[in-house]
């Protein structure tokens, strides 16, 4: 029976969980994004105390690792590695994109895209089909009224996450479909759970979150 520490700081809403053969047992989550990292670590804490285990019961930590918030990928990422160099256990590293589409997947009857708020009109997005096969690779992209309108003459898609609610704003095409965010912490129990499974394991030393874009920091004038 396999135990994995599933971590999400990827977007507004943090997440950790507990997850025992891709099922969750506990969890934990926090709604302020500033705090996500004062959260993190007295969270698994507490997450271990209710459940009366050890880290060291622990087969694998998994993180969301991207796109997302800057500071909320370095975030997780640099607990779970820590959590696995010290245990010395596998890291896992799942896409944010791919956990979305997941959590809607019973939802779907064609494609789905999930998007992530990137600012003003900007998503990040990725295009997935009901077998989870990836149809357009993870990508940032400026939304306009033609927006998908290829894919859209010839497939129902199932829009999702919370940058889709921009996209609902300005298109209306009976092929376009929209929903609101489901668990993304059920499916990022299930989707490592499969990764682990299959022997998918992140490098710890050179793994990095997936950004898609740079950080870009206005220069201080002096």
């Amino acid at each position: 029976m396999s135990l994995i520490l599933n971590i999400d700081t990827a977007l507004e809403t943090a997440s950790i969980s507990l997850a025992r053969d891709g099922r969750i047992i506990e969890q934990s989550t926090n709604d302020k994004q500033k705090d996500h990292a004062s959260w993190l670590h007295p969270a698994v804490d507490e997450l271990f105390q209710k459940t009366n285990m050890q880290l060291q019961q622990l087969e694998a930590v998994a993180v969301s690792n991207g796109p997302g918030s800057y500071t909320g990928l370095r975030v997780g990422l640099s607990a779970a590695k820590g959590y696995c160099f010290a245990l010395g256990i596998p890291l896992i590293c799942v896409g944010t994109l791919e956990i979305i589409a997941d959590s809607v997947l019973e939802k779907a009857t064609d494609l789905i895209c999930p998007m992530i708020d990137a600012r003003r009109m900007e998503v990040f997005t990725a295009v997935y089909d009901k077998n989870m096969t990836v149809r357009m690779v993870p990508h940032a992209m400026i939304l306009d009224t033609s927006s998908y309108s290829q894919l859209l003459d010839s497939h129902s898609i199932l829009f999702c996450g919370n940058g889709s609610k921009k996209l609902q704003n300005i298109i209306q095409n009976p092929h376009a479909v929209f929903t609101a965010d489901s668990s993304f912490s059920v499916s990022l129990a299930r989707l490592s759970q499969k990764q682990l499974l299959e022997n998918k394991f992140a490098d710890l030393a050179y793994c990095e979150p997936l950004y898609i874009k740079e950080f870009y920091s206005p220069a201080r004038k002096d």
